[in-house]
Formats: structure tokens, sequence, C-alpha cells
């Protein structure tokens, strides 16, 4: 049933996060749809609110806007004070829905500021399951172990990392006084969301996707089956692809419905249908026969021995790149992997490659054994 989702509300720490991702990853604007997809895949996302100074996030705020979600404004104040203020809003507002809307189930706190503690302890108290989402090189050390569930930013599904703006930690707020304070106007209340004309969005007609449903289907799977106790039924998959797209239809690429489309991908052979415990909703799984998953295997190690006979191993950093130069349709996602990385530590872990971390160049080296 429907309503067996967890119904989720999403609260985001945006500065600690964009500023973590910008200075750890060389990721600039922050990419939301990462962590849209990963919530979508544990429930229903009832509640979105995001809280910044909003004046030095103009393209975030456009992006935001399309994702549906409610910007808080923190105005700019003088000193240390408006961390404080932006803290305090979103704690406040986070334990007034835990209380008004008892049917939100589980609180996603994105956030590394360790000063977020104790209100994952008390909505913990309140009997709600709480998902921490944060950037790993901005977030302390004492917030992961308070959470239910700790997402790395770094590690989600779709995050592709640049070139960080610099080495070492980075920070999880701005230098204070790094510009001249605003003055604000008398009587204006902290953390108040300001009413302000929404940030302009070019009015595109709505187009159902016309792409193959094959890496959405499979990438939804790969992420049901990490985190989801039991199997994956069809029904469920259905719900959680359509809150990734909810303009998904199977009809718009020519089936009938949506287990005529899992049954045209299990002829294909990129997933195993098997008897559920309801008629009409069987399970889903990816083959246990890994003939393909072999092929992309030796693709890659053919690759890497082609790479190193120059004399040098290759780094991971555009290997994907030389992959798809052979086979152009590649993407670890449609064997399970949520990541390159993955699917090269899973060869690794098979002993068909050799990874050794180069700190130098700030990437993974590669090498066939021989």
């Amino acid at each position: 049933m429907i309503n067996d989702d967890e119904r989720i509300a999403l609260f985001l720490d945006y500065e600690n996060l964009a500023i973590g991702a910008r200075d750890g990853l060389g990721v600039t604007p922050f990419d939301f749809g990462p962590v849209a997809d990963a919530l979508a895949e544990r429930g229903r996302v009832v509640a979105r609110r995001a809280y910044a100074d909003w004046s030095g996030f103009d393209e975030d705020r456009r992006l935001l806007a399309r994702a549906q979600v409610e910007l808080i404004e923190i105005p700019q104040r003088i000193g240390g004070s408006r961390k404080n203020a932006a803290d305090i809003k979103m704690a406040v507002d986070a334990i007034e829905l835990a209380f008004a809307r008892g049917f939100i189930t589980t609180f996603a706190i994105g956030t590394g500021d360790s000063d977020f503690t104790p209100l994952v302890h008390k909505l913990r108290e309140l009997d709600k399951r709480v998902i921490g989402i944060g950037v790993q090189s901005s977030t302390s050390a004492l917030l992961p172990p308070a959470c239910d569930e700790f997402l790395f930013y770094d590690r989600l599904p779709g995050v592709e990392p640049g070139q960080p703006a610099r080495r070492g930690r980075a920070r999880s707020r701005p230098a204070a006084s790094a510009e001249p304070p605003v003055v604000e106007p008398v009587g204006e209340p902290v953390g108040v969301p300001v009413e302000e004309p929404a940030p302009p969005v070019a009015d595109e007609p709505a187009q159902a996707g016309d792409g193959d449903p094959q890496l959405l289907i499979t990438r939804t799977l790969a992420g049901l089956q990490r985190h989801v106790d039991g199997p994956v039924l069809a029904s469920r998959l259905k719900r959680a692809v359509l809150r990734k797209d909810p303009t998904f239809d199977e009809a718009d690429h020519g089936f009938r419905g949506f287990g005529e489309l899992l049954r045209h991908l299990e002829s294909e052979h990129v997933l195993q249908l098997r008897t559920g415990s309801a008629q009409g909703d069987p399970e889903v799984t990816f083959l246990e026969d890994g003939s393909e998953v072999d092929e992309a295997f030796a693709l890659l190690v053919d690759v890497i021995r082609h790479l190193q006979a120059s004399g040098s191993r290759p780094p991971l950093s555009g290997l994907k790149d030389q992959l798809r130069k052979r086979r152009p349709d590649f993407s670890e996602k449609r064997y399970g992997f949520n990541t390159f990385l993955s699917f090269a530590k899973a060869a690794r872990a098979r002993n068909l490659i050799g990874m050794a971390w180069n700190p130098a160049g700030n990437d993974y080296l590669l090498h066939v054994p021989g």
C-alpha cells in the first residue's frame, strides 16, 4: 500500500552543503538532484525547506525553485549571529513540524554541522527516523553516529566531483565579516521567511520523457536494494520511479503496463522477475547470472591494459569516457552500481585490476596485474 511509504520532511542547512560541495568536491552550483533521488527511493518527500542568505546564491535559488524547495531567507547580520539565526530557525521549524504533522515519519537533515546533533537527538526522542545528509569533507564526526542513516553527498549516484576549489578540510560556513554588513530594516524579525518574488524560471512546457526507461529503472532498483530489507516488489519499484520522475509513463515507451515493461527488460537480460507474495506483483532483482557484468569487467580490463601499455597507469577520472569510446551505451548503473568508482572497486574485489591512491593527483591510478 502507498501508505506504507515513509513520509519525509527535508531541511537543508544550505550554506553548509553548498560551500562544502564547492570546496571539497568542486561542485558548483550545488546539485540538488542526487539528494532528491536518494530520498525518493526511501519515501514521499512531503516538505522541502532550505535555509540561507540567498543573496549569495542566485543560480542556486533558480535550481531549487525548479525542484519545488521552499526557500527560507536568513538575512545578513553583523558578526556570527547569522549562523545562529539560521541554526535556531531551522531547528525550531523542524520541531514545530514534528508536533504539527504527526504523519511525518522521517526527517532528513542536510548539514555537516555538529550544532544540529541535539536536534537529531530530540527528533529521535519523538519517535522520528532521522536521515543525515552531508559532504564528507565538511561533516563533523559527531553528527553521523547520531542519525539513523547518514548519506554522504559525495557517494550519492549522480554526483560528479570536479576540481576542488582548494585542498584541505572545507569550512562549514563562510568567514564572517568577509563582506560589509548589511543594515536591516528596523523591526524585521530574525529568520522569518521573506516574501519575495519567485526566482525567474523559464516557462517551459512539461514534456513526457522519451528516453530509454532502462537506466531509470535499474538505477532505482539498485538504490532500493541497498537500503530496503527484503525483496523489492514491482509495485514498490513503480512508486519509487514515479517519485523520481512524476511524468514517467510506460505507455510513452510503447508498453501497456509496468509489468509488461519489466518483462521486456527481463527478456533483455537486464533484470529478473520472481513470484511475489501477491499475484501480479512480482519480486524484481538483478540477474544472478553475471555474464553481462563479466563482459563489462572484461571491457574495463582491456581498456586499462591498453592505456597502461604506454608506460603509465591510467587515472580513474576520464576512464569512463575511454570505455564509452569502445561501447557508447556503457553505464555502470546498468549493472547495479551507483557510481563508476563502485564499479571499479568491484573489479578490484574480483582481483581483475589494482587500484592505488595517488595523493599528488588526488585520484586513483589503475593497473591490470600481470
